[in-house]
């Protein structure tokens, strides 16, 4: 296997200007700026001014702890937590759960929290403990339960899911899969997964592991800590009833606070399209930005509601839920298991329970994060540097030998392969089809026209009917034309197929690789080699996006 960098910006305007420095005005919206080492010193400095508006950190510890044990502790994970316990600063970041780990993007979110956390022990001199984050608290289970694989011929994608046991919106978290759910899920993938040299052991790990397995977020976990447990990757999970017991005062920060914070998140809004750019989050007005898991007594299901603020009540648009300031507060302080985050307070909640020093975030969620910054400060706390995730393209061999054979590269393959597969057909064997017809039609029609023009001198009304015929002529040509095409095509159907996995391999459904293709079919076909491979690379804030040959 090799690597070698590429200049590939991801695409969000906000997120690729702080990463290449382009913007000298983003950086005080920002705060720090990964790329400068200065700045993870007096970073460091100032999370020890925090510590009184923290958690306390052996209650997270032990939180933490029990979270994980049943998945498994390994020496370097016990080390961690006992860091944790002590007050070491932390690398986080994470993504909701996803069936069987969903895109690889989500195991490359995990190897830049391993690896930034390891650069940062080295800068600062004392061990930086790694976090991922598992947003269980979310309700989107169209999103969660389902992943992409290629399927049999490698020129599209097949998804895998498992369907939503019963009727209720509450978190993927507490969302209690029916038995056997798990099994008929893996006898999906296993069918879906081609024969390799690992996939009686992959199939065999996952179907001994999700047995203990009650929800897809156990799943979740239970696969991050098989693939990164060695390497001392703490999970949490943001449902987490151990971790909800200790997220009271933040919330009831939240509720106290509600109105000044959401004109922090305004005011923080307004700086960013004051840049020029648009809000990567909407703000509601009147929006709370908490969700309240309320039990509807008529349905019988726990929903996960979004509340609003009005007047002196916070309701959901539904009408499910009308409760006072204080009402809301007692929740806060009493059951803040029934209260959780949006994207807007989950990183204050974050900067709450950890003494974060870096956070590690896709391109949507720096730009969404440059709304947070006067929130942060409305409650006397600072947002911590941002490290872009890691960016890569795992390039299998099959696609490298298309690419090699049909001169196609790889920023060929990233713009799209169906305009490389026309203009290979255009020119392979130098047949020029479209043009030859166009010929042909243009002289047909110079040829024709002296004949339409005597027959409307004979009779006017032939002129129409003239017309009408010459059309019905240059649709046989186009017919002609399409027919010769496909001709070409079905000989040439070998080389299109391949080009067609090649769009798959790269670039499925036009996406980039990291946003589609799970991370499980990767490890099927090549082993954990290629993570090992990204573990082990070069690291450095900020880095290009990265190609790797397997």
């Amino acid at each position: 296997m090799n690597m070698e960098t590429i200049c590939l910006p991801f695409g969000q305007p906000l997120a690729d200007d702080y990463i290449g420095r382009k913007r000298e005005a983003l950086e005080p919206l920002l705060g720090y700026h990964a790329a400068d080492e200065e700045h993870w010193k007096t970073r460091l400095r100032r999370l020890r001014n925090h510590e009184g508006l923290r958690a306390d950190s052996r209650s997270v510890a032990a939180a933490v702890k029990k979270y994980q044990e049943p998945f498994g502790l390994s020496e370097q994970v016990r080390s961690n937590l006992e860091l944790l316990e002590q007050g070491s600063p932390v690398v986080v970041g994470g993504q909701q759960a996803v069936l069987w780990t969903g895109p690889l993007m989500i195991i490359h979110k995990a190897v830049t929290i391993l690896q930034t956390a390891e650069w940062a022990s080295r800068l600062l001199g004392e061990t930086v403990v790694p976090v991922f984050w598992i947003a269980g608290e979310d309700h989107d289970w169209d999103e969660a339960s389902q992943t992409f694989v290629p399927d049999a011929g490698g020129t599209g994608t097949r998804k895998l899911s498992t369907p939503r046991p019963g009727s209720g919106r509450s978190s993927v978290s507490r969302t209690q899969l029916d038995p056997g759910m798990l099994g008929e899920a893996l006898a999906q993938l296993e069918a879906a997964l081609p024969d390799s040299p690992h996939k009686l052991a992959l199939c065999a790990e996952l179907r001994h592991g999700s047995e203990s397995c009650r929800t897809l977020t156990e799943l979740f976990a239970l696969m991050l800590n098989a693939l990164f447990g060695e390497k001392g990757l703490l999970l949490v999970d943001a449902d987490d009833p151990g971790l909800r017991s200790l997220e009271g005062p933040m919330f009831s920060e939240l509720v106290s606070r509600n109105a000044q914070l959401e004109q922090a998140f305004l005011a923080g809004t307004a700086s960013v399209e004051q840049l020029g750019y648009k809000p990567q989050a909407d703000l509601a007005e009147g929006g709370a930005n908490l969700f309240l898991f309320h039990q509807d007594g008529e349905a019988g299901a726990e929903e996960r509601v979004l509340l609003h603020r009005r007047g002196d009540r916070f309701e959901d648009r539904k009408g499910l839920v009308s409760l006072s300031s204080r009402e809301l507060a007692s929740i806060a302080e009493r059951q803040p298991e029934r209260l959780s985050n949006n994207v807007f307070t989950r990183p204050l909640m974050q900067e709450f329970l950890f003494p974060v020093l870096s956070t590690v975030l896709g391109p949507g969620e720096i730009a969404y994060w440059a709304q947070t910054g006067a929130a942060f400060r409305e409650l006397g706390m600072e947002m911590p540097i941002l490290t872009p995730r890691l960016s890569f393209t795992l390039l299998e061999p099959a696609a490298a030998k298309t690419m090699e054979a049909y001169g196609i590269s790889f920023e060929d393959a990233l713009g799209g392969i169906e305009a490389k597969k026309k203009q290979w057909l255009a020119g392979s064997g130098h047949y020029g089809i479209s043009e030859r017809f166009q010929e042909a039609l243009l002289r047909m029609r110079d040829a024709y026209s002296p004949a339409l023009a005597m027959a409307a001198s004979v009779e006017k009304g032939l002129a129409d009917l003239g017309e009408n015929n010459w059309s019905r002529i240059a649709r046989e040509i186009q017919y002609m034309e399409d027919k010769t095409k496909k001709a070409l095509e079905s000989r040439e159907q070998t080389a299109l197929d391949r080009m067609d996995a090649l769009g798959t391999a790269v670039c499925p459904e036009g996406r980039p690789q990291e946003r589609v293709l799970a991370s499980v079919y990767y490890l099927n076909v090549y082993g954990r080699r290629w993570l090992d491979v990204l573990l082990a690379a070069p690291f450095e804030p900020c880095a290009g996006h990265r190609l790797v040959r397997l």
